[in-house]
């Protein structure tokens, strides 16, 4: 029943392996795209409402410590959506970048003729 030849049978065994590999990367990489936007666009959501709800805890806290009510709740409230709005438009200016370089850092962006600098690929002078 089974092949005598261990060599065939290896090699039957890689074909498959790498059939595999390859169905399961293209299923990964579209996943990724596909849920990659909505997790960007609920990282920032976070990243909003916690530095509004951080303002308004320490301003709430100490108005009540020190017996000021609204005073510093209303400005560690706008000092937290401050914060957040920072933040939102760091994580933006990093999704930007990440979209022109490579793993590696290496920019994706063709120049304007619609190829990479001769320097970048090692065959210019």
């Amino acid at each position: 029943m089974s092949d005598p030849d261990p060599k065939r049978q290896l090699d039957a065994l890689e074909a498959k392996i790498a059939a595999a590999r390859a169905a399961r990367e293209t299923r990964k990489a579209h996943q990724e795209e596909h849920y990659s936007q909505a997790n960007v666009a609920w990282r920032m959501v976070t990243e909003m409402v916690a530095g509004l709800g951080i303002g308004f805890g320490i301003g709430y806290g100490l108005d009540h410590l020190l017996g000021t009510m609204p005073g510093f709740m209303v400005l560690f409230t706008v000092l937290g959506l401050v914060a957040g709005i920072r933040v939102m438009l760091r994580t933006a200016a990093e999704i930007g970048t990440d979209k022109t370089s490579g793993p590696a850092g290496e920019d994706k962006a063709p120049d304007a003729d619609g190829a990479k600098d001769k320097r970048d690929r090692g065959d210019g002078d």
